[in-house]
């Protein structure tokens, strides 16, 4: 069958589903001296599956037409989204498709950081320090290591 065949395209309420149980909103600020700040706010949206399931990622793909799917790890695929544009996109669907489970407070947080890097609020160490502690709360409540950085500490108390 070919793609374009109308069974073979994903329901909306199909990927709300399975993005609610495989889908990552993730956003890491990781340290990169050549930036204004000295550090890097990366905003993905990523769904992982065993390279046997690499099908339903570009079907994935197809169905945002963003992103691209690539290797994970080992024997598993990624559809992974990064390009702010692109993942705005995908903010978009899930506005307009609401996620069941407690990924809806990730996907919130996450919609919210993309508001304050569209804004520029990335590029301050206010801003950053709001960026944070939204990434605190999402996922797995990991402690950004911009949070405990000597050189953002040093910054605070000044």
């Amino acid at each position: 069958m070919a793609a374009d065949n109308q069974q073979e395209r994903l329901d909306s309420k199909w990927v709300v589903g399975f993005v609610d149980g495989e889908g990552c909103f993730h956003v890491s600020i990781n340290r990169v001296p050549r930036m204004t700040t000295g550090w890097q706010v990366l905003p993905e949206f990523r769904v992982v599956q065993h390279e046997r399931d690499e099908a339903i990622l570009n079907k994935l793909h197809q169905f945002f037409g963003v992103g691209k799917v690539v290797v994970n790890h080992d024997t598993r695929k990624e559809l992974r989204i990064r390009k702010l544009d692109d993942l705005r996109k995908v903010v978009a669907f899930f506005d307009e498709h609401q996620l069941q489970t407690k990924k809806r407070i990730d996907f919130q947080i996450f919609s919210e950081i993309l508001s304050l890097m569209k804004s520029q609020e990335h590029l301050t160490h206010e801003g950053l320090t709001k960026i944070a502690m939204l990434c605190w709360k999402m996922n797995r409540k990991i402690k950004p290591r911009y949070l405990v950085s000597s050189e953002t500490i040093r910054q605070k108390s000044h």
